[in-house]
Order: C-alpha cells, then sequence, then structure tokens
C-alpha cells in the first residue's frame, strides 16, 4: 500500500536533516518518492537525489516556495531545545516554531498540497503516568516545557480549523521520546540516550546518573517513528492525534545497563540519589495507532540502542545540532 501510496509522488520532509527526517527520507525513498528538504541545517549527509533548499520557514515566502508543487508534506521542522534552553529563550521558543507552523500549514493548503502531516510532541501532554491523545486538553502542559509545548498545541488546532473551514485533510502524530543515527549527542543538550551514549563513549568514570533508576519512560527508535509517520499520511485522514511510541515502559536503569552492552568501555555506574527525577512513570497509550494505523515498533529497546551505538561509534565527528538550528 505504501509503494502505491508515494510512487513518482513529490514529497516535501521539512526539517528533514535531523534524526527523524533522515529515518523517513530513508522510507520514502525505498517507496519511490520523489523527496524535496527544506533545513537550516548542513545537508552534505543527504543522499545526492535528494532536493535541497536550505530556508528560513519563519518567512512566509520560503514555506510558500518550498510547497511549490509538491503532493505531500511531513512537517518536522522547528527550533529545537532541552528544558534549560526552552526556559531562556521563552519568547523565540514559542514565537518562531508558531511562526513556522502556522504560515507551513497555510503555504501546503494554498499550494494544493494533498495532504500534510503535523508532527507535534510527547511535550503538549500535561502531568499524567499515561498519556491518551484526548486528554491532552485537560490542562495546560508542564510547565518545564511550555512554550514548545503551546506552540505544537497550537499547530494542532489549525490542523483542526483548516479541516473545519476549508475541509482540507491532515494528520497529527505526537512521538514519545525518540533516538537513533543523527540525533544530537552533545551531552550538554541531549536527550537521556544520546546523553548517555555519548559520556559513556568518551570514557566518563564513574558515570553517573541522576535518580535510582527506577524511572519508567517510553522510547521509540527513529525507524520505527519514522514508519509510524508514513502509515498516519496513507491511513488516517482527519486531525484527530496520534500517539507513536513504543507503549512498553523501561526503567532509566535498564536503558543504561543496555547502553553498556553496546559500548566499547565498562564505566562504574554511580546513581545519584539526591537529584531530581521527574514523574515516576510516564507512558503513551498506543490503542489508537494499534487500531487506526496497524501500528507496533518492530525495534526492540536493545536493537534500537545497539545500532544506534554503531552509528555513533562511526559519525563521532557528527555536526551536534544547535538549539537555534531548524531541525
Amino acid at each position: 500500500m505504501e509503494q502505491q501510496f508515494f510512487s513518482k509522488k513529490r514529497v516535501l520532509v521539512t526539517g528533514g536533516t535531523g534524526m527523524l527526517g533522515m529515518a523517513l527520507i530513508q522510507l520514502l525513498r525505498e517507496y519511490g518518492a520523489v523527496v524535496r528538504v527544506v533545513s537550516m541545517d548542513d545537508p552534505t549527509h543527504l543522499p545526492e537525489e535528494i532536493e535541497f533548499q536550505k530556508s528560513d520557514l519563519t518567512q512566509w515566502e520560503s514555506c510558500r516556495k518550498a510547497c511549490q508543487g509538491m503532493d505531500y508534506v511531513f512537517h518536522l521542522a522547528g527550533v529545537k531545545g532541552g528544558v534549560g534552553i526552552g526556559q531562556s529563550q521563552a519568547a523565540r521558543f514559542l514565537e518562531v516554531n508558531t511562526l513556522i507552523n502556522l504560515h507551513m500549514l497555510k503555504a501546503a493548503r494554498e499550494s494544493g498540497v494533498q495532504k500534510y502531516l503535523f508532527t507535534s510532541s510527547v511535550g503538549v501532554y500535561p502531568d499524567a503516568e499515561i498519556f491518551r491523545e484526548n486528554e491532552v486538553w485537560d490542562k495546560p502542559p508542564h510547565p518545564s516545557d511550555q512554550y514548545g509545548a503551546w506552540s505544537k498545541r497550537i499547530g494542532e488546532l489549525q490542523c483542526e480549523a483548516s479541516l473545519e473551514q476549508f475541509g482540507y485533510k491532515t494528520c497529527i502524530v505526537r512521538p514519545s521520546a525518540i533516538y537513533g543515527p543523527y540525533d544530537n549527542f552533545n551531552p550538554k543538550t541531549a536527550m537521556v540516550i544520546s546523553a548517555l551514549m555519548s559520556r559513556v563513549v568518551s570514557g566518563e568514570n564513574p558515570l553517573v546518573v541522576w535518580g535510582d533508576g527506577s524511572q519508567v519512560r517510553d522510547f521509540i527508535y527513529s525507524k520505527d517513528c519514522a514508519r509510524g509517520m508514513i502509515l498516519s499520511m496513507v491511513k488516517y485522514h482527519e486531525p484527530d492525534p496520534v500517539n507513536l511510541g513504543s507503549g512498553k515502559g523501561v526503567t532509566i536503569r535498564e536503558v543504561v545497563e543496555t547502553i553498556l552492552k553496546s559500548a566499547p568501555q565498562q564505566p562504574r555506574v554511580v546513581w545519584d540519589k539526591a537529584k531530581p527525577t521527574g514523574n515516576r512513570i510516564r507512558l503513551m497509550d498506543m490503542t489508537k495507532a494499534h487500531q487506526k494505523l496497524g501500528f507496533k515498533c518492530e525495534y526492540s529497546l536493545e536493537r534500537g540502542i545497539k545500532e544506534t551505538m554503531e552509528w555513533y561509534l562511526k559519525n563521532r565527528d557528527h555536526q551536534v545540532k544547535k538549539y537555534n538550528a531548524f531541525v
């Protein structure tokens, strides 16, 4: 079905030079799509046949140009950053991401793009142990990530408004914590898996990890997430958000142990129980993805981490994405 849907179709991937974008591009190429990537990053690692536009998507004209001649749009682009950066750059996070999202959907609709996928985030959810799609609007997002989260919520609302006013088809995915090749491996700004990998490979010993390791989180490998996005574009034709995660919680202790299995050295692990650990459990409810998309993860945590570690050991000079890049 995917081959038939995408064969010879012109597909735009905004932010396609990042971790998730690279995994998505690989699948689209396998399905015969003609791919255009728009990003502010260095395109040197993109396949030669990919059309690349270096462009600032906060500008309306850039979004309009990016969408011209496209059949489908996967919108991934935005300003990325951890909690500290999100707070210190609060206005920029909200303004820039909201501008990009508003411009891109309008440009896609007015350019005659057949369908548009908006990549939201697990960050839109309020405090909870199980994240269910219909409970996002019950409470505000967590204060630690509220500016990025509100820009994503506005993007979701825009998809609903476009359907109501124009009958325009969109779909929305909310990925959990993603990891994989081409991730940000700067331990100061990276997410937990890539940060731990970087610290282990750099020879940190002992390896100090916050908490006691009992916190439960939901991780999804970039290739699985990309496949879920493909399925959403093909099978789901309404702006009703769908979670993309494993739905299976793993403890931070399990994550550390799994990373060490693939690591070139084995540091002593020290658990700093005095440090904050966040919510005890954070899991995605995957009922809708199973029922509507037929989606289940193909990669176990061990397999995904092994592939990511192998890639990182070969590509340690990979340029770390900075928070002010569009990825």
